[in-house]
């Protein structure tokens, strides 16, 4: 402990790996100065990403369950939106939030610094605090937490007000008639949900084949299916060749992969093609800390970079770009600094996609599997066949096991349905653990609940689920 206390250090960004690595080492015995624009900590995630973007989904959620409601024999009336309330509550859940957290770091003893930092050299940084003053600090060790912003594609940088990233979409400035969304990736589908939800007539714009890449298509279909549902229109394939603003509108031209073209007006546009790391930091270039051609800071597994004394990790450092991801990271780092034996080597990541129904996976995917030729087992159990799932009308879900065929090990697990994200950290811990599909088959889940699923998949590998004839194995 003698050694951990005598470290001084920065950390720089505080977003929910840079406030849980801040909060670690103070906790460690280290003296720790954590840095960032905001009057609190919180990040991109606490203010204009996962928290304000899921309050939001909260409200999507129960307005299409009161429309939903009339095949139950109940019957609401149109919902009447008071945009300046709804954005106020939406607000209040971010201040409550970050605020808490400025009470936490002063609570951990951190000293928190609002304001931006530039190297001057390895281990000394130039902040530059909100009130425009600057001053010099140097320190043992610094840890780069920076995350990422939206990506921008060149061809529809347009300077308009029409024009929306998801920083722009989560200020819920109007309910416009009419939204293009570019990019069917989970940030474009969930905010594409809150607007249809909130009378927006929405058009999705996805250049690929399906909608959500990074998922199996099995998980997708249910999802894709309940949208077409909710959006006004749903193009694959389909690129944004430019955007105009034609004053009353953004006219966009809509190119199909046969080279057809189409264009269309729109009220408003959401750009949601992705992310970039924030890894253009001033004076980064006096260190040793070396940048990737994607714009990712290179680290080991104990997140430290070609520079001894600088640590980074999160968003920065590469995909998947996840809070909970960089969370890990970020103690990972701090224990390494304390000279702790770590390396941040998981067996899997949790995703999870906050749109109705969710969708949430873990470790190997079946696309994968079948991409890399590696023979798997998948069991599958189907939502209608759940007693929980049907009891609120809501049987489209899935729940699936990828099975190592020797060892019968879970290397994978993906959900599709409501709580799906709520439901994936069993099959996260089962990967980790290496538990057998038998593990899940024996675990007795309560009933009825929707995480008896999991073990019902493990017992459609074993032919013998109780709600649903499999012919057994062998």
């Amino acid at each position: 402990m003698t050694e951990t206390q005598s470290h001084n250090i920065a950390i720089v960004g505080a977003g929910p790996g840079g406030y849980a690595a801040a909060f670690l080492a103070a906790d460690l015995g280290m003296n720790v100065t954590l840095i960032d624009p905001e009057l609190n900590p919180g990040g991109v995630c606490l203010y204009r990403g996962c928290i304000p973007s899921k309050a939001l989904l909260h409200v999507a959620k129960l307005i299409e369950e009161s429309h939903q409601s009339k095949d139950w024999g109940i019957e609401f009336a149109q919902p009447k939106i008071d945009l300046p309330r709804l954005r106020s509550w939406k607000e209040n859940v971010v201040k409550k939030l970050t605020g808490g957290l400025g009470i936490l770091a002063k609570q951990h003893k951190v000293h928190y610094v609002q304001g931006r930092a530039a190297f001057e050299n390895s281990t000394t940084l130039r902040i530059t605090k909100s009130d425009g003053s600057t001053e010099t600090l140097s320190f043992d060790r610094i840890v780069i937490a920076t995350g990422s912003r939206p990506a921008i594609i060149p061809a529809l940088k347009l300077d308009s007000p029409r024009m929306m990233d998801s920083t722009g979409a989560l200020n819920l400035e109007d309910i416009p008639g009419t939204l293009l969304v570019v990019g069917g990736g989970y940030i474009g589908l969930e905010l594409g949900s809150v607007y249809a939800a909130l009378g927006t007539r929405v058009t999705v714009v996805e250049m690929l084949s399906g909608l959500l890449p990074g998922a199996d298509r099995d998980l997708v279909a249910p999802l894709h299916k309940r949208l077409e549902k909710m959006f006004d229109v749903i193009l694959l394939n389909t690129t944004v060749a430019s955007v105009k603003d034609v004053g009353n509108g953004i006219r966009a031209n809509l190119k199909g992969q046969d080279g057809e073209e189409q264009e269309k007006v729109f009220d408003r546009v959401l750009v949601s093609v992705g992310r970039r790391p924030n890894s253009e930091i001033p004076g980064l270039e006096k260190t040793q800390v070396k940048v990737g051609a994607r714009g990712f800071i290179q680290v080991n597994k104990q997140l430290q970079t070609d520079d001894p004394a600088i640590y980074a990790f999160g968003d920065v450092v590469g995909e998947p770009m996840l809070a909970h991801k960089a969370s890990h990271e970020g103690r990972t780092a701090v224990e390494a600094i304390a000279g702790h034996k770590v390396a941040f080597e998981p067996n899997a990541i949790p995703a999870v996609v906050f749109t109705d129904p969710e969708v949430a996976w873990a470790g190997l995917t079946e696309t994968q599997a079948q991409n890399e030729n590696r023979e798997v087992k998948v069991a599958k159990f189907p939502w209608a066949a759940s007693g929980r799932a049907v009891t609120p009308d809501r049987p489209e879900g899935l729940t699936k096991l990828i099975i190592d065929p020797e060892s019968e090990r879970v290397v994978g697990v993906g959900i599709v349905g409501v709580s799906a994200g709520e439901m994936i950290a069993e099959g996260v811990l089962a990967i980790e653990m290496a538990a057998l599909a038998g593990d899940l088959e024996l675990t007795i889940h309560p009933h009825p609940t929707l995480s008896e699923t999991i073990m019902e998949s493990a017992e459609v590998f074993y032919g013998t689920s109780t709600d649903l004839y499999r012919p057994k194995r062998g």
